[in-house]
């Protein structure tokens, strides 16, 4: 029996089993598919898009519309754009117009703050209205965990989530009591003591340096 070795094989250098060199081929794809996978996982990003109607002699200046999207790029926030503007308006991607497209970024990207998020899903029963509660310190970083929240928990894909709202909420507004207890309105925050430090309760000997090294068998 003849076995014909690909150029993917040897480079591999792997020798394939009889019967094997298809299945070989199609393990060395799904490996570099994972890894494609994994290396382009991208984040939410918010975009501010403006449409409307191609202009016609029946209707010269049409009604322009814009919305707000949460989506990894700005072709995937078109895609979006037009199918929520199909179904609320008769205005579609063959007979409309992009007018603007742009990224918002926001200020403050280094504070904790709590966001409250609206949204309108569907699950394998039905149509749902809910509200979720996160502490992240940007919007996005707030749709990214709802995002994986809804998809661990409730099964929930991408496009069959849409974000009806999402605001800043106040620590006396919260309501989840996931979030509250991180604020300490019903109890201090407080946090276990992991590693022990011994220090010497006398001042003088409180220097950077030691000669020798300290003993913590005591600990």
């Amino acid at each position: 029996m003849f076995f014909v070795f690909t150029r993917d094989v040897l480079a591999c250098g792997c020798i394939p089993v009889r019967g094997c060199i298809h299945s070989t081929q199609k393990q060395f794809e799904r490996v570099a598919d994972l890894d494609v996978l994994l290396s382009s996982h991208q984040q939410y990003r918010q975009f501010h898009i403006v449409g409307r109607h191609v202009p016609t002699d029946a209707m010269p200046d049409p009604q322009v519309y814009r919305m707000k999207l949460w989506s990894t790029d700005d072709t995937r926030a078109k895609s979006k754009f037009w199918y929520f503007l199909s179904r609320l308006k008769k205005v579609k991607k063959a007979n409309g117009q992009i007018l603007a497209c742009n990224e918002i970024f926001e200020e403050d990207v280094t504070t904790i703050k709590n966001f409250g998020i609206w949204i309108r899903y569907q699950s394998r029963t039905g149509f749902h209205n809910a509200y979720k509660e996160y502490r992240e310190v940007s919007m996005n970083k707030a749709v990214d965990a709802l995002y994986e929240e809804m998809a661990s928990r409730h099964r929930v894909r991408a496009p069959c989530l849409q974000i009806i709202k999402i605001a800043q909420v106040a620590d006396e507004d919260v309501k989840r009591d996931n979030t509250i207890q991180f604020l300490g309105v019903k109890e201090p925050v407080s946090f276990p003591v992991v590693n022990k430090v011994l220090r010497h309760d006398s001042k003088s000997q409180k220097t950077t340096f030691k000669y020798k090294r300290p003993n913590f068998s005591a600990v």
